[in-house]
């Protein structure tokens, strides 16, 4: 039963880094695709991609040796990249949805309010 979990996650892990590797060629290959929206969507896909391998590799891993042990560092190191990609998550949404409120609201405003210069200084 294990090697058939072990299976089933891995396949769902693998899927979803093609899946977000996808997202971030597609937007960076596409020149139309150069816009503040899709910037941070593919910053979104990075995130969450660092935010699923900080922790499903250890978690095959323990399904593998069945063995449930992890050093006090190495779940310090765990829960540190797993408390700062969800916080970038949070924080991405955020700025994501006010681009939209920015683009609904303010429409004619929008390229001077959402310029690649303010996009780039909401990680800085």
């Amino acid at each position: 039963m294990q090697s058939v979990f072990s299976g089933l996650f891995l396949s769902l892990y693998l899927v979803t880094i093609f899946g977000h590797l996808l997202i971030i060629l597609a937007t960076i290959s596409d020149s139309h695709l150069h816009t503040p929206m899709y910037f941070f969507l593919s910053i979104l896909s990075f995130s969450a991609l660092c935010f699923t391998s900080s922790t499903i590799p250890k978690m095959l891993v323990n399904i593998q040796t069945q063995s449930k042990a992890i050093t006090y560092a190495g779940c310090i190191t765990q829960m540190c990249f797993f408390t700062v990609f969800a916080l970038l998550d949070m924080g991405l949404l955020t700025v994501m949805a006010y681009d939209c409120f920015v683009a609904i609201c303010r429409p004619l405003h929008y390229t001077v309010l959402r310029s690649p210069r303010l996009c780039a200084q909401f990680f800085s």
